[in-house]
């Protein structure tokens, strides 16, 4: 070994001891008769202690040392007259004795500090200089932990780790696929798969009645803060199972995740309906760390010649406690933040809630002061409070007050990160009609089982109403884990494909393997995927999951590191007998 500890183990109680140790310079002080060198490597920062005397036999060669330069340095330990009580080592330096330089260093592109950055591009781009930053390398040392204690809850609840394959069939359901051309059989494409589902039921039917794997997983999808083209799972099945088991057990990982990594106990996790997520809250990941439920107001305001209300579909509001006071510039702004365009209101309506009880409105001409009390009846409002009211088709609408309530909890300090609420989100519908396409499509995946008081819907041709068996964990607004029970009946998976629009024919080419496995007695058997990236995100108190990924992507899906992706050459093209338009 060329040291005897690292730069972040050293304390008072090791004062006296002769060390070596090597790691990259964080920064030169040179005191002229004197310097000192913070030396830095994964487990911290130690600072060293050089006399300038010519004498010395490495003095010459201090004038030379820049940033990021490697060494190697002997010295002794020595309590340090000026502490710095915001490092773990800040009690000790290193009187050094010898040093050596093993590698120099071109000055980085940015100051490689914890709070210096240089901005997303340059981080990219020199995202091996990144990675030495604390807070960077805590958030890959956080991933670990997350990753070990997945394993350890896992592999003590009988679950075994299976590799499923990389290189598999494309399917037309879901996000895009990426395609790999096959050189041995050209003209024909292998895909990265978008998740290991079918064979994780393969394995089902195998036997292996507890499966899980952290795995990568790929889209070829338009990327934002929290996707990127590939991505982790933690990616788990089970047998001989219930949607309550599957609930139960994975409730039990995320509180062993909670416990372990984040030092939190989390109480048992309450459940909502879709329909009911989407009516309270118009999101089917609501954030729960805050109240603000939503109003519906059809009842009260309508029949008030107020043409706005009138002719909607769905009237519906949010009280924000507290907000009466609000000026005109500020609900101008809440105003123009639900007409952005990605959000789509015409308007937004108000009404305070004044401190002496009286209620005034932006729509006073139709409506009295009453009328105005009958709106703060149905929100309880309280004196000081401000309601905002929504108007239009009822799904847009949900979606528009789903954000301004979201703007809302952002602005009153009502999502602090440090917080977590979760929850389990349940009964979704099985399908969704696509006017475009003008058919139906499986909300989750085609393997997702109806609830079985459902079934009969489908061939009453009900398709809207039938409930799928299938189940999202939600934390603080996010999507962190969905699943569902599967179908393991040959007929019903048939049938659910005629729904689908496949047929038989092209139901076999695409999930043959799946349906003749399922011949040779498949058990009942569910399970879910969580977002690792995501959960780690969570975890870290971050908006982007690519502080918690070692290499991203940005957000055109490129790797501006590798200058990935790339053309490549006539010669492989030509082996893959792939022609170039």
């Amino acid at each position: 070994m060329l040291r005897t500890h690292t730069c972040g183990e050293l304390r008072l109680t090791d004062a006296g001891k002769q060390v070596t140790l090597c790691g990259w310079v964080q920064r030169v002080r040179d005191m002229g008769a004197m310097a000192f060198i913070d030396l830095r490597d994964r487990y911290g920062i130690t600072q060293l202690f050089l006399d300038k005397d010519p004498k010395k036999s490495f003095s010459a060669k201090l004038t030379t040392i820049g940033r990021e330069y490697v060494l190697q340095v002997t010295g002794t330990v020595k309590e340090r007259e000026s502490k710095n009580l915001n490092m773990p080592t800040g009690e000790v330096e290193i009187i050094v004795s010898e040093f050596e330089i093993l590698n120099e260093s071109e000055t980085p592109p940015f100051t490689i500090e914890e709070h210096t950055d240089g901005g997303d591009d340059l981080r990219m781009k020199y995202r091996y200089l990144d990675l030495r930053r604390a807070n960077v390398r805590a958030n890959l040392q956080l991933r670990h932990k997350v990753a070990q204690q997945t394993r350890t809850f896992l592999d003590s609840k009988e679950f075994i780790e299976v590799e499923t394959p990389v290189l598999i069939k494309s399917t037309p359901e879901g996000a895009r696929d990426f395609v790999v051309p096959s050189r041995m059989n050209k003209g024909e494409f292998y895909a990265l798969p978008q998740s290991p589902q079918t064979f994780k039921q393969l394995l089902m039917v195998s036997g292996f009645d507890r499966y899980y794997q952290i795995v990568k997983c790929f889209r070829d999808e338009d990327l934002r803060a929290d996707r990127q083209p590939e991505f982790t799972q933690i990616d788990c099945e089970m047998s001989f199972v219930e949607q309550e088991d599957v609930l139960n057990m994975f409730e039990g990982l995320v509180k062993h995740l909670f416990k372990n990594v984040k030092g939190i106990d989390i109480k048992e996790l309450p459940r909502i309906t879709y329909a009911d997520a989407m009516k309270q809250y118009g999101s089917d990941k609501p954030d729960t760390r805050f109240e603000m439920k939503f109003v519906e107001l059809n009842e009260v305001v309508k029949g008030k010649n107020f043409k706005v209300f009138d002719e909607a579909e769905l009237v519906v509001g949010i009280c924000a406690k507290g907000c009466a006071e609000y000026t005109r510039k500020q609900l101008d702004e809440l105003t123009d933040f639900v007409k952005r365009p990605q959000i789509g209101a015409t308007g937004l309506v108000y009404a305070r809630v004044n401190a002496d009880g009286s209620i005034k409105s932006s729509v006073d001409k139709f409506y009295d002061e009453a009328a105005l009390r009958q709106w703060a009846e149905a929100f309880n409002t309280q004196p000081g409070d401000l309601i905002l009211v929504l108007a239009g088709k009822a799904d847009k609408t949900r979606k528009a007050l789903n954000e301004l309530r979201l703007e809302l909890g952002s602005r009153l300090g009502l999502r602090d990160k440090n917080t977590f609420s979760c929850l389990w989100v349940v009964d979704f519908p099985l399908l969704e009609f696509n006017e475009e396409e003008g058919r139906y499509f499986a909300m989750h995946h085609p393997f997702t089982a109806p609830k079985p008081d459902d079934i009969h819907l489908l061939d009453e041709n009900k398709l809207g109403e039938v409930r799928a068996n299938a189940y999202d964990m939600v934390i603080n607004g996010v999507e962190i884990g969905g699943g569902s029970v599967r179908i393991f009946n040959k007929e019903l998976q048939g049938k659910m494909f005629g729904i689908l629009g496949f047929t038989e024919e092209e139901a076999q080419k695409q999930f043959g393997f799946l349906m003749n496995a399922f011949q040779y007695g498949a058990p009942p058997h569910a399970g879910i995927a969580f977002g690792f990236d995501r959960l780690c995100s969570l975890f870290g108190g971050a908006d982007s999951i690519r502080d918690f990924i070692a290499f991203p992507k940005n957000n055109s899906g490129r790797d501006t590191m590798i200058d990935a992706p790339s053309t490549i050459d006539s010669k492989q093209i030509r082996d893959l007998g792939i022609e170039v338009l």
